[in-house]
């Protein structure tokens, strides 16, 4: 395995991390809201830098696909694949549902539900069972998901990770406290991953509300 770069653009955080076999994760993280755009290359090329390698150097590279910013996740996915076919890296997309169950259990030997906060009272979940996930994250009400998780925690107690994990509390679920993608995370799923990996596509919570002329969806 050669070195991996990952890349998170899907919140608040702005993040660059390379791994090189044999070395110090060099980590780069900036809670910056806006921006991404303008600040992810710069911070990509700072990461390998103080790696002592350059992209061409990369054998991988992962980016956070969502669910999380919209324009965020575009720009994060976007850079990835360019710069995977600039360098003849391997590209892959990770989920943040995946990165946040990972976070809550490294080991992969409990039973995870990852909440993300959709807004407008809505939630995207995903349930996992010893690190593999056990269906397709669905979107519904946050009433909907506290009836689903309450019935699931009557059986056996579940830990909860992501945005909304706080809005589900109840008897038998235990926040993990793991509510953002962690870089560390990233890095190991990125290197544990196997080939064939499928193009890295944004993964978003529900359709884009822009319009276009005339009102048009």
């Amino acid at each position: 395995m050669g070195a991996i770069l990952i890349i998170d653009a899907t919140g608040e955080a702005c993040t660059a991390a390379v791994r090189v076999p044999g070395r110090a994760d060099v980590i780069l993280s900036e809670r910056i809201g806006r921006g991404h755009a303008e600040r992810l290359a710069p911070m990509a090329a700072q990461a390998l830098e103080q790696a002592g390698i350059t992209a061409k150097d990369l054998s991988r590279i992962a980016a956070a696909v969502g669910p999380g910013n919209f324009a965020g996740t575009r720009v994060g996915v976007a850079f990835a694949r360019g710069l995977a076919l600039a360098t003849g890296a391997d590209c892959l997309g990770l989920s943040n549902m995946t990165i946040l169950a990972r976070m809550a259990d490294p080991a992969g030997a409990r039973r995870i539900a990852v909440v993300h906060d959709a807004k407008r009272g809505e939630v995207v979940l995903q349930h996992f069972l010893r690190g593999a996930a056990q269906g397709a994250p669905a979107r519904m009400t946050v009433a909907q998901a506290r009836a689903a998780l309450a019935e699931a925690a009557a059986a056996r107690p579940l830990t909860l990770a992501g945005s909304a994990a706080g809005l589900m509390a109840g008897p038998g679920l235990t926040d993990s406290g793991a509510h953002e993608p962690c870089p560390a995370a990233m890095l190991d799923l990125a290197e544990a991953a196997t080939p064939p990996f499928a193009q890295p596509v944004p993964f978003y919570a529900r359709p884009p509300d822009a319009k276009l002329p005339g009102a048009a969806a």
